[in-house]
């Protein structure tokens, strides 16, 4: 039973069930009427509005599926029936009724939140019932059913405030205005108490929330806006709203007193809880222009601002001027509260510069100003707005022009605090302090050099500063006082000694500053003893740099000196454990100590001192470490800089980026951890030192030069994922001015780019090369702020480069050498070109071609057409795809198709025509030279194609304008023949000595082969032996020798040992030059009527005026030049029909003009010889060997005979020929021994023969005594030249005539003086006293000339050694180095007085004829041997008197 009946009860069906349930409340209502009519009844049994408004939206929304319109419809005359019915029972109206009905509803919907504490937003659940109520009062005015101003007055009785988002609701709905709400409460300030309290909050709830952010900002926004908009009416909206007469001071006082709340929470920033100050930082976000673009109050906004601006700037103005003078290094803007810097920043905004800068002066001029703020102001000022530095600049000068016009202390003072607060903000955005002043005040022609007044009027100001200043201004003006008229000094007496008795109370001596002081700088004053470290560590880095102790200190040991030895010295000489090998303190300490600048006694406590250390702390067990305190400022600079990627990657936070720099560059202050030079402007005018060769940097030093450097890098590829270089706004260029800035940090900067683009470039990947690329282009942007730049080595053999800018020092980095280098070369010019023309698109062609540097251009000039076979010849072309920066900015880049596309772009041929880009022959030949073929990228046979392409294609038949040859294959040659020698002879910064000897080479430096067959091939197409008329041969000449003369030209003839040494260098290269070219380019074709013959006269005239003094022997060549012109010689003489006279014409001329180049064929002839007679028999075949030829054949057979006792010697008829062979055979069969036999066997009438051979004999003489080979030369060379002088003695042959010749300039041995250098000629007069032993009585009595020719050489000797002319010479032809066994100037000199003095008295009376003309030069020298010759010559005088015939 149980069983069946579940059953049957579980059996029925749901349907069923249901329709028993809808049979059971079946509707009875045939119409909606009477459903209304029934709703309404039972409302009124039931009654409650307050609930009816909350629930109508929600009743409403559960019948939606009935449709919208009907829905609406019904849900309004359903509230409005009721409200009507409820009014009507009440007696009120309607509109009254639902007024307070909402404001009833909206403060039980508040209330929830006021329970716990106050708030001025909503939760969700609140927010939800709010938005139904309002849709329902939406709805109650559209039928004028609502009484806004009842409203208003009911949300004012609540026991609670409205809160702020109800009434931001209101206001945005249309429901009330917020003017209207703030209108309807009399108490009107209660209302702004309540709002700013509400505003506060909100800022506050927003903070803590982030959930509500983009609400609460359109909150302040509408807010805002409507503040404005009444509380900074413009003239023609006054009056415009009757009914609102407390709104515009409403609206007012609430801005007022949020600028209040915001200062206040300024001024104690310290003080403050973080959350209040991060409050107060949500509600300068009303200060964003960008906020207000939607509305139309431009007007309002900027008066808003302006207002804004001023209230701070007069803000509690409690703080003096004297305070300001003492605390303002504290208001910088690193320093600065970062709430008061970012209201200036929103502020700036909204002006021009130029606005802004005359608002400032006219709060200056008419109010009373807060100080701090003021200052802190010009400090965001200068910062954050690159045009502000001149702006300021003229502010400054019309408040000094104001203050000296009507003597005003306030326009002073004022001006002072300004420059000294926007120096502090350092060198790169506004002039240091010091050179502010020196500019101001430091000439006649500065503000205070009208008029005495004036000047007294600047003193009486700077004397009442004297309390007030702080120790590093008072330095300036001690250090680079005002200029004072001489009559005025006593002024300027007064203030130092004044500023000297302030420093002396501070306990700050100026005699303690220190030798590197900042003083600008915006850190405290440093103690003597840590400013005296800091200046240890400056000495020491430019001490690396130079090599050399550094000017100030070498300055400070003598007019700092108690400064230098109780500072300086103690901070050098601290206590350490020494390093070995010896660090850079140690060779600076090593310097100083050598230069006796470290007392002896010193230098030994402190050694002493290190080693009791060192064992003090191994007894320990350690040796301890520094402390490092560089980690924390490091890593505080890295997060700023880790933040400053983050705002350059967003474009939205650009405006930022100049305050992040600004404290950025606090930061690596910090780091540096020293300060700048103690003068900025005399910083800048010092050149950088740097070692190009070996570049050394200290670790901590290039651990932040890496930081920023990567930094840098980074920025800049993050920022090209987002946009290109022209949208990436001012960060890049403002990071690198900031760099600079820091002038003590640019030697360590510059030197790791020197490490990383000269030493390491080609091993940098593609981010690096882009990175490093813009960053130059920026430096190069910064060059202003970056000194000059000396480059070199402390290796005297590498020369240096001074007073480079950094433009021409990125070029010594980008070399072209070797195959690698030539492609880092074309990466990096082409990342920095590209990045220069994406990062300014819009610049001007003009200005394109002014601020790019032409270095980049000119290399890659040279470097594509050279790795790219397809930039050869191609010009501007058509439908070029335009240069995208995302592919240089791609990890992986195709820098050939890159390069190849940059060089093909319309605006880069542009920049090619222009002539400062224009890559000239003489450039491109020096690049060419500079590359080392056994590593270059091309090989032979492509680099000779590239040649033949630039030279013949591209070069030659370019105009002279653009760099070229005017296709003027001489002037092709003249142009590469300098070039071989500039490069050859200047400073090869680049090769740092690594570069190998070849078959050109002088000191190390050569010269490419390929080039050198480029210019053989050129002088052979030219044609050497073309027929040129015999006048314009004399005009013109060989255009070889015209380059080698301009060049001489250059260098001068001077008696300065450098100017003597270089100009032997470059005759040296031009011998080789000549030696690496057909020898017949020494021998021309002439015609002479109607004749050609053969001219020799360009060489003839080279080798008398140069290769004559550069000659190792002093009469004869170098064979290789001798062989060089006797094989161009035979060559030439091969188109003529009478080939041997043409020899015999060239070589009879030389026999007279030039006179060496026969004495050289004697010397070498034995080598000559077998050389010349295989090419005569190759040209001419059987013909008989030309006579001079033959003649010169015949005087070595002579010789040979002679010296082998096999014939007596046949004298030529050039006996100074037969005397040359003979001496140089004598030389080479080393037949001293036999001297006194050979000249016996001599005959009797070879008087010529004798003395000539006496010349070449002397010659050798000298030759050994200034650059000896071995030490019995020298005596063997003196026997041989003694017994040749016995002999002449013997025969009563006169001999002096060689040494008349060198004085008179003629005599028939004139030749032979022709025949030899002219050093040689004028070292005669050692010569001449060295034969002192053949000089006997008998060639006193002989000779009448003798004691004339004795006392002119001793006139020549002394002025030899007081000009200070060396006659050193070295043997090895090339070098001109001191060679250690030298000769004793004093010694020979000694004994040639010794020998006139003694001969003098033994003379006759006869030599004493015309020795009158030699009294005068020998008392300048030598007053005693004048007296003496007087004496001696006086009787002859009286004898001629008496000798006079007698008349009476």
């Amino acid at each position: 039973m149980a069983a069946g009946s579940g059953g049957r009860r579980g059996s029925r069906a749901l349907s069923e069930l249901l329709g028993g349930r809808i049979k059971k409340q079946k509707c009875t209502f045939e119409s909606g009427q009477e459903l209304q009519e029934a709703a309404v009844h039972l409302l009124s049994c039931h009654q409650n509005l307050n609930d009816l408004l909350l629930e109508v939206e929600s009743s409403s929304k559960s019948t939606e599926q009935s449709g919208p319109e009907s829905q609406n419809a019904f849900s309004e005359s359903f509230v409005v029936s009721i409200l009507q019915e409820q009014a009507s029972k009440l007696g009120v109206p309607m509109g009254i009724l639902s007024a307070k009905t909402t404001a009833t509803n909206i403060d039980q919907i508040c209330k929830a939140s006021m329970e716990s504490s106050q708030a001025a937003l909503l939760n969700l659940e609140q927010r939800k019932k709010l938005s139904g109520l309002l849709q329902t009062v939406k709805d109650l005015l559209v039928h004028n059913a609502f009484c806004r101003l009842l409203f208003c007055q009911e949300m004012w009785k609540m026991q609670n405030p409205p809160v702020l988002e109800v009434v931001w609701h209101l206001h945005r709905g249309n429901i009330v205005s917020l003017g209207e709400l703030l209108e309807s409460n009399s108490d009107t300030p209660a209302v702004v108490e309540w709002l700013c309290s509400s505003l506060c909050l909100l800022c506050k709830q927003t903070v803590d929330s982030s959930l509500d952010l983009e609400l609460s900002g359109h909150i302040l926004s509408d807010f805002v806006s409507v503040f404005l908009q009444n509380g900074f009416q413009q003239t023609a909206d006054v009056g415009k709203k009757v009914e609102f007469q407390k709104i515009p001071h409403i609206c007012y006082a609430v801005l007022q007193k949020m600028l209040t709340w915001v200062l206040d929470a300024v001024a104690n920033e310290k003080q403050e809880d973080s959350s209040k100050l991060q409050a107060v930082n949500c509600w300068l976000n009303t200060f964003t222009v960008t906020m207000y673009k939607s509305t139309d109050c431009p007007e309002s906004l900027q008066q808003f601002f302006i207002h804004t601006l001023t209230e701070i700037l007069t803000y509690n103005p409690l703080l003096k001027a004297s305070d300001a003078i003492h605390k303002q290094r504290e208001w910088s803007f690193a320093r600065t509260c970062p709430l008061l810097t970012t209201l200036y920043r929103k502020l700036f905004v909204a002006f021009s510069a130029e606005k802004l800068m005359c608002h400032l002066q006219h709060v200056l001029e008419t109010h009373e100003v807060n100080w701090q703020h003021v200052l802190s102001c010009f400090s965001t000022l200068v910062v954050c707005q690159s045009e502000a530095e001149q702006l300021v600049k003229d502010l400054l000068s019309s408040l000094l022009i104001k203050a000296f016009e009507n003597y005003d202390m306030e326009n002073m003072i004022t001006a002072f605090l300004i420059a000294r607060q926007a120096a502090l903000e350092g060198p790169a955005v506004f002039m240091p302090y010091a050179e502010w002043f020196k500019v101001s005040f430091g000439n006649a022609s500065g503000y205070h050099g009208s008029s005495k007044k004036a000047l007294f009027f600047l003193f009486e100001f700077l004397s009442e500063l004297v309390p007030f200043e702080a120790p590093q201004y008072l330095k300036v003006h001690i250090m680079h006082p005002p200029f004072v008229p001489t009559k005025y000094r006593p002024f300027l007496l007064e203030y130092i000694t004044l500023a000297k008795t302030r420093l002396t109370d501070l306990k700050v001596a100026i005699e303690d500053m220190g030798l590197y002081e900042d003083l600008s700088s915006t850190k405290e004053e440093a103690q003597p003893q840590c400013q005296a470290l800091e200046d240890v560590e400056k000495a020491i880095r430019i001490f690396e740099n130079t090599g050399k102790i550094p000017t100030t200190v070498m300055e400070a040991s003598i007019f700092r000196r108690p400064y230098y030895m109780s500072r300086f010295i103690p901070a050098l000489l601290m206590p350490r454990v020494l390093p070995d090998p010896p660090d850079l303190r140690m060779f600076f300490i090593d310097a100083l100590k050598r230069a006796d600048k470290i007392p002896p006694n010193l230098y030994s406590k402190y050694i002493q001192a290190c080693h009791s250390l060192k064992e003090k702390l191994l007894q320990d067990g350690s040796i301890e470490i520094e402390t490092d305190h560089f980690q924390e400022p490091f890593e505080q600079l890295k997060d700023k800089l880790n933040e400053l990627m983050v705002m350059i990657t967003d474009q939205s936070k650009h405006d930022a980026v100049p305050a992040q720099i600004a404290l950025i560059s606090e930061r690596l202050t910090a780091v540096l951890g020293h300060n700048d030079d103690e003068n900025e402007a005399v910083f800048f005018n010092s050149p950088i030192q740097l070692n190009i060769c070996a570049p050394k940097l200290e670790q901590q030093d290039q651990r932040v030069v890496d930081l920023l450097l990567t930094s840098f890098c980074q920025n800049l590829i993050a920022a090209s994922y987002f946009n290109p270089p022209n949208r990436q706004g001012l960060g890049p260029s403002l990071l690198v001015k900031m760099i600079c800035g820091h002038r003590h940090f640019l030697p360590a900067l510059l030197t790791r780019l020197c490490q990383l683009i000269y030493h390491q470039g080609p091993s940098l990947n593609d981010a690096h090369v882009l990175g490093l690329a813009a960053f130059m282009i920026h430096l190069n942007e910064s060059r202003s702020f970056i000194p000059e730049v000396d480059i070199g080595s402390q290796d005297p053999q590498f020369a240096s480069a001074k007073g480079l800018s950094v433009t021409e020092y990125w070029n010594h980095l980008l070399v072209c050498r070797t195959g690698a280098s030539l492609a880092f070369c074309m990466r990096f010019c082409t990342a920095a070109v590209a990045y220069f023309l994406c990062k300014f698109p819009s610049l001007s062609h003009d200005d394109l071609c002014s601020l790019l540097p032409c270095g980049l251009i000119k290399k890659l000039q040279y470097v594509v057409p050279r790795l790219i076979l397809e930039a050869r010849g191609i010009g501007c072309e058509e439908n070029v795809p335009e240069l995208s920066w995302k592919s240089l900015s791609y990890p992986s880049v195709n820098y050939m198709r890159t390069s190849l596309c940059l060089w093909k772009q319309t605006c880069f041929q542009k920049l090619l025509k222009e002539k400062a880009f224009q890559l000239s022959f003489r450039e491109w030949l020096l690049f060419e030279l500079k590359v080392q073929p056994e590593k270059d990228v091309l090989s032979a046979s492509e680099r000779q194609d590239f040649h033949y392409w630039a030279v013949y294609q591209w070069y030659l038949p370019a105009s002279s304008a653009s760099g070229g040859c005017d296709g003027d294959l001489e002037k092709a040659c003249g142009i590469l023949t300098d070039t071989i020698l500039d490069f050859s002879q200047r400073s090869e910064l680049d090769s740092c000595g690594q570069l190998g000897k070849s078959e050109f080479s002088v000191h190390n430096r050569t010269v490419n082969p390929d080039i050198l067959c480029r210019l053989q091939e050129m002088v052979l197409e030219l044609g050497c032996r073309k027929t040129l008329p015999a006048v314009c041969l004399n005009d013109k000449g060989h255009f070889l020798f015209r380059v080698f003369q301009e060049r001489l030209k250059t260098i001068g003839n001077g008696s300065a040992v450098g100017e003597q040494l270089q100009r032997e260098q470059e005759v040296l290269l031009q011998k080789r030059i000549l030696l690496s070219l057909p020898p017949s380019v020494l021998i021309m074709m002439c015609r002479r009527g109607k004749k050609m013959t053969l001219d020799c006269e360009d060489f003839i005239h080279f080798v008398n005026t140069e290769l004559r003094n550069i000659c190792s022997r002093g009469c004869a060549l170098s064979y290789d030049i001798t062989a060089h012109f006797f094989r161009g010689l035979l060559n030439a003489s091969l188109d003529y029909e009478e080939s041997a006279q043409e020899v015999n014409d060239v070589l009879t001329t030389c026999r007279t003009k030039c006179p060496i180049i026969l004495s050289s064929a004697a010397l070498w002839w034995l080598r000559l010889e077998p050389v010349l007679c295989s090419q005569w028999k190759r040209l001419h075949f059987e013909a008989p060997l030309a006579q001079e030829l033959q003649r010169l054949r015949t005087c070595q057979h002579s010789a040979t005979r002679f010296l082998s006792l096999e014939a007596e010697f046949s004298l030529s008829d050039t006996p100074w020929i037969s005397a040359a062979f003979l001496h140089f055979t004598v030389q080479q069969q080393a037949a001293h021994g036999r001297m006194r036999d050979t000249l016996k066997r001599l005959r009797s009438d070879t008087e010529q023969l004798l003395v000539c051979l006496l010349f070449f004999s002397l010659m050798d003489l000298i030759s050994t005594r200034v650059a000896p080979k071995e030490g019995t030369e020298v005596q063997k060379s003196l026997e041989w030249c003694l017994e040749i002088v016995r002999c002449l003695e013997e025969h009563s042959m006169s001999w002096l005539v060689l040494f008349q010749s060198a004085e008179k300039d003629h005599g028939p041995y004139q030749i032979l003086h022709n025949a030899a250098s002219d050093q040689y000629i004028s070292l005669l007069p050692i010569a001449f006293y060295s034969l002192i032993p053949c000089f006997h009585q008998n060639l006193l009595n002989r000779e009448p000339t003798f004691l004339y020719v004795a006392v002119d050489m001793y006139i020549q000797l002394l002025r030899l050694y007081t000009e200070g002319k060396n006659p050193e010479r070295s043997a090895q032809e090339g070098q001109s180095l001191h060679s250690p066994k030298h000769v004793d100037s004093l010694e020979v000199i000694t004994k040639a007085r010794q020998f006139l003095l003694q001969s003098i008295a033994r003379c006759p009376k006869k030599s004493f004829i015309h020795i009158h003309q030699l009294l005068d030069p020998c008392e300048e020298f030598d007053p005693e041997m004048k007296a003496a010759l007087f004496y001696s010559w006086k009787p002859t005088v009286a004898e001629d008197f008496y000798d006079e015939p007698i008349l009476f």
